[in-house]
């Protein structure tokens, strides 16, 4: 299977840099192909500006959205988008990893995601009736191309900065808004906690739990989240049909199985390096 890898940490001798060559040296022993985007390595354009469009269109004001299905679908994206597009293409299973930085992901992944997810790419307007509202939450637009990643794609390991109990709540935006969204199959994160006292037994243990997880990328069950064309949501509303879940509010609503736990493991417990 072809594995692309997207890390985020500036420092190569950290421990999520460790982890990140334990998870290409596991999966290529495993008989995996493995593209790495290291971002700041590769001194990616954290940011979605103008300039990502290779045609200067400076008397039109810009719209992030539509200018990037203009530049998309005529062609002009800057190369470093289309490169990052082609991974994607390519790729059987998408692997996030970085550090979880102010209860969010490091900003040049952030930007890696809002300048790569181009309309037309990802996400789209489609189809808006009484039973249908766009292409998005589940279903996305990935090319005919990419049937694999449609099929079977995974947010495999996020470095936490939070307590183990809030940590879904944490991760949510990530997952639903980011993975699902366009139309990942998104896997529980494998979270390792207290990493400033991991030392060499910890990491073996990180690296036991890790190449269980790697092993299982194709077999393990996605999280049940309720797509919304499949008749969960009120259209246009885009509210829970009142009669699934009366009275219950957050997160958990948007699961198909509100107990839905996952196989999400954790090591230690606390920080990252």
């Amino acid at each position: 299977m072809n594995v692309l890898l997207v890390y985020a940490h500036p420092e190569p001798r950290s421990l999520n840099g460790s982890i990140k060559n334990f998870i290409i040296r596991h999966l290529e022993q495993a008989g995996h192909t493995v593209q790495v985007s290291d971002l700041y390595a590769m001194d990616w354009k954290a940011v979605l500006d103008a300039a990502d469009n290779t045609v200067a269109r400076k008397e039109i004001r810009l719209d992030p959205s539509r200018d990037s299905q203009d530049v998309y679908e005529n062609g002009t994206q800057r190369s470093d988008i289309e490169q990052e597009q082609d991974k994607l293409r390519w790729a059987d299973a998408v692997i996030l990893q970085f550090p979880l930085w102010w209860f969010s992901m490091p900003a040049i992944l952030k930007g890696w995601v809002e300048r790569v997810y181009a309309c037309g790419f990802a996400y789209g307007i489609g189809e808006h009736s009484d039973t249908r509202w766009g292409i998005r939450y589940g279903e996305g637009c990935w090319p005919a191309s990419a049937p694999c990643w449609w099929s079977r794609s995974v947010a495999g390991h996020l470095t936490m900065r939070h307590e183990a109990s809030t940590a879904p709540s944490t991760t949510f935006s990530i997952q639903h808004g980011i993975l699902f969204y366009p139309g990942f199959e998104v896997l529980p994160p494998y979270v390792v906690y207290r990493t400033g006292k991991l030392g060499e037994a910890g990491f073996a243990t990180v690296s036991e739990e890790l190449g269980q997880r790697l092993d299982s990328l194709w077999t393990d069950a996605p999280i049940p989240f309720r797509k919304q064309n499949a008749g969960y949501y009120l259209i246009p509303e885009l509210t829970l049909r009142p009669d699934l879940l009366p009275g219950e509010t957050g997160f958990g609503i948007h699961l198909d199985q509100p107990s839905f736990s996952g196989n999400s493991m954790s090591s230690v417990n606390g920080f990252d390096k």
